[in-house]
Parts: structure tokens; C-alpha cells; sequence
């Protein structure tokens, strides 16, 4: 009897080890998820790549447009140094296969962004800018003279000029004129009409040459990065003027692919002045690329 009841003892120690051993896996199992959980998943939002800037109430972008594609990582300054801004453009563009960007509506909310990239990819443009934009963006359209891009004047608030009394249309450009002049020391020496749409009228009251497109991204209807790549890359022909809108971040953040597709196409980018070899323009006369 002695024997057996020694027997019993022994198997129920064995039985309560068991279940002991089995509790510590299974308390230890919760501890490695939680671990594994930390080390995997989406990024924080301290790691993402680059902050956009808050954008004007005015010029929100939909939602889809904060589904951006993914860029190349481009070349950028040390903290402690600027990349120097690309020299003037000596191009004769009569042998090399030029394009102008423009930047139509700004200044806004993303224009410092796209100087900041095409800094980094030592190119210049040309932009159109709205008169009463400007004074609440003067540093921004000071660093357009400053660092070699062109400033062209794109009326004071918008409006169809053919709609307009010609005095008003006058008043417009004058206005314009004078915002640019008082921030940059420069007077912008091209015009875009707002919409495209000018008449004789028009013409003769705005008095500079009018500077259109070869290429309507369209970028303002559809508002999306994929869709400004493949317009900005495979439309433009050689001596073409290129419309974008600087006010919206799917234009802004198409760019670095729209400089490398074009430049692996053998484009040479230039502003509309050089475009046309940095002569005379005439005045009232409408030009949609070289």
C-alpha cells in the first residue's frame, strides 16, 4: 500500500509541473506579440519623408491628392548648405531641344516646395503670377528673380478679360505690373491671359506679348500626380510651352518625375524668354511655343 500511494504522489507532482510549464508559455506568448507589434506596421508619422506645407483654405486640394507617388529620393543640401541656385541659361534653342515650364496662379501654398525642387534640379521656369497673390508671398516671389526663374504677369484676380471694359482690363495688368516691380525691382515683361481668352480688344489694352501653350496638362481638373507625369513627359514637343498650376500638390509633387522623364526624352529646360532666344517679343502678338 506504501508503494502505491508513493506511485500516486509522484504522478500528481508531474501532472502540476505540467500544467505550470504550460502557463508560463502561455502568459509568455501575449509579451512576444506586443514586442513584434512594435517592430512592424506602418511608419509613425515622425518618420515619414517630407512635410508638405499647410495649404491656403482657398486652394484645398481634394482628398485624393495626398495619395502621392512615390519619388525618387533627390539630391538635397546639408544642413548647413544650400545648393547654389543654377546659373542663367545660355542655350540656343535652335539646336538643342528645348522646353519652358510654367507655373500658372501663384503664389500659393506649395510654390516654396516646387522652388525648393527645381533648385535641386538646377532648373528654371517661368511663372505667372496673380497680382494680389503676391503681397502675401513676397519672399517667395523675390526668390523666383533671385534665383534665375522668370516672373510673368497673369492679370490681378483671374477674370475673363474679354468680359471686362477695356479701362478695367488696364487696370489689371497695371496693378500686377506694380506688385511685382515693388517686391522684385523687376517688371514682368510677358503675359498670360487668364482662361486663354483674349481678343483683339484685349490685345491692343494689355500691350505685352501674350504668352500661351503647347501643352494643357489640365492639371487644375484632374488634380492627380500619375496623370500630371504622363502628361508632363510625354506631351511636350521640342521648342513647346508647358502649362502646370503651382497651387495645386499633385502638380508639385509630379515634378521630380515630370524633370527626369523629360530629361531622359533630351529636353533642355529653359524659361519662355530663353526659349525664343532672349529676343524682343511683340507686344499684343500671342505665342504658343517656339
Amino acid at each position: 500500500m506504501r508503494g502505491r500511494a508513493g506511485v500516486v504522489v509522484a504522478l500528481l507532482g508531474l501532472v502540476l509541473a505540467a500544467g505550470c510549464a504550460q502557463s508560463a508559455v502561455q502568459r509568455a506568448e501575449p509579451t512576444r506579440a506586443r514586442d513584434a507589434g512594435k517592430r512592424t506596421g506602418d511608419p509613425s508619422p515622425s518618420a515619414s519623408a517630407e512635410p508638405e506645407p499647410d495649404p491656403d483654405p482657398a486652394t484645398t486640394p481634394a482628398a485624393h491628392e495626398n495619395h502621392l507617388v512615390p519619388q525618387r529620393d533627390e539630391p538635397g543640401p546639408s544642413p548647413d548648405e544650400e545648393p547654389p541656385a543654377p546659373p542663367p541659361a545660355r542655350v540656343d534653342c535652335s539646336v538643342r531641344k528645348c522646353v519652358a515650364l510654367t507655373f500658372d496662379d501663384g503664389p500659393g501654398a506649395y510654390t516654396g516646395l516646387l522652388l525648393d525642387r527645381l533648385r535641386a534640379a538646377r532648373v528654371h521656369a517661368t511663372f505667372f503670377l496673380l497680382g494680389q497673390n503676391v503681397a502675401g508671398h513676397r519672399d517667395l516671389v523675390r526668390r523666383m528673380v533671385e534665383e534665375g526663374h522668370e516672373v510673368g504677369n497673369h492679370s490681378w484676380s483671374h477674370p475673363d478679360l474679354t468680359t471686362l471694359p477695356t479701362w478695367e482690363v488696364r487696370a489689371q495688368v497695371r496693378r500686377t505690373q506694380q506688385a511685382v516691380q515693388d517686391v522684385t525691382g523687376v517688371a514682368p515683361a510677358l503675359f498670360r491671359p487668364p482662361y486663354g481668352a483674349v481678343d483683339e480688344r484685349v490685345a491692343n489694352a494689355v500691350d505685352m506679348p501674350l504668352i500661351l501653350w503647347s501643352v494643357d496638362t489640365l492639371d487644375w481638373l484632374h488634380r492627380d500626380v500619375r496623370r500630371n507625369i504622363t502628361a508632363g513627359v510625354r506631351e511636350p514637343r521640342r521648342g513647346g510651352i508647358v502649362l502646370f498650376h503651382d497651387i495645386h500638390r499633385p502638380t508639385v509633387a509630379a515634378v521630380p518625375s515630370v524633370l527626369e522623364g523629360l530629361r531622359e526624352r533630351g529636353f533642355t529646360f529653359v524659361t519662355v524668354s530663353e526659349l525664343f532666344g532672349g529676343r524682343p517679343l511683340v507686344p499684343g502678338h500671342r505665342y504658343a511655343g517656339r
